[in-house]
């Protein structure tokens, strides 16, 4: 589909690149407001749903056949808007339970696990997402539809689905009133072993967090 024929659709909401446009506006907009700590409560239920959605988004960009850009070269944004702000305000709002282990690819034997933050995931997302977003507000519909299949597949893909199972696990904890093995404080710079995680990572009851994160126990 040319770029004209997009641009073209683009006020149709049952157009395919409408819909991922509006996902994608919508995540962004909702962790950003998240992220400013006025419903503490809340926040680790709405990022659930928020990750949980923009997921959706990425396996509709992953099945879709591929998406070429109009123009050899990508039109040049200027500098990135800065995340560093959202990065650490979600950082101290999730300070108990922002660190979690994850490994990158699945499929590479013996692959140690390692340390990662939910607050740098976030950030990365909306970074991700963004830089694509100004392409579609621009009216550059097929560079947006690009750069979000590329980055989905390169980048923010992978980056959603450990963030989500991070949430997923928490809640998880929380709510069969499990144990949640504590990672915060651990050095995410660190090529860390399986035996070095379970080494540094304490124990801390589901209950100590459920009040501060809205999660109750059943």
């Amino acid at each position: 589909m040319s770029d004209a024929t997009l641009n073209a659709v683009k006020e149709d909401p049952d157009d395919f690149a409408v819909q991922i446009a509006d996902q994608i506006e919508s995540f962004i907009l909702a962790v950003t407001a998240v992220s400013k700590g006025d419903d503490p409560d809340s926040a680790v239920p709405y990022l659930l749903l928020e990750v949980s959605q923009l997921c959706l988004a990425g396996g509709r960009l992953g099945a879709h056949e591929d998406i070429l850009p109009a123009d050899r070269y990508e039109p040049d944004l200027g500098p990135e808007p800065d995340v560093d702000d959202l990065r650490e305000r979600f950082a101290a709002l999730l300070e108990p339970i922002d660190v979690y282990s994850e490994v990158f690819d699945p499929y590479e034997p013996r692959k140690a696990p390692v340390a990662c933050r939910i607050s740098d995931d976030l950030a990365d997302l909306v970074t991700d997402l963004r830089h694509g977003l100004a392409h579609y507000t621009a009216g550059r519909t097929t560079e947006a539809m690009w750069w979000w299949q590329f980055s989905y597949f390169s980048n923010w893909g992978s980056t959603a689905s450990a963030c989500l199972r991070a949430l997923q696990s928490l809640v998880a904890h929380v709510r069969l009133d499990q144990p949640l093995a504590e990672l915060d404080g651990l050095d995410t710079d660190e090529d860390l072993s399986e035996d070095a995680l379970a080494e540094q990572a304490g124990q801390v009851m589901a209950e100590e967090i459920a009040g501060p994160l809205g999660l109750r126990t059943v």
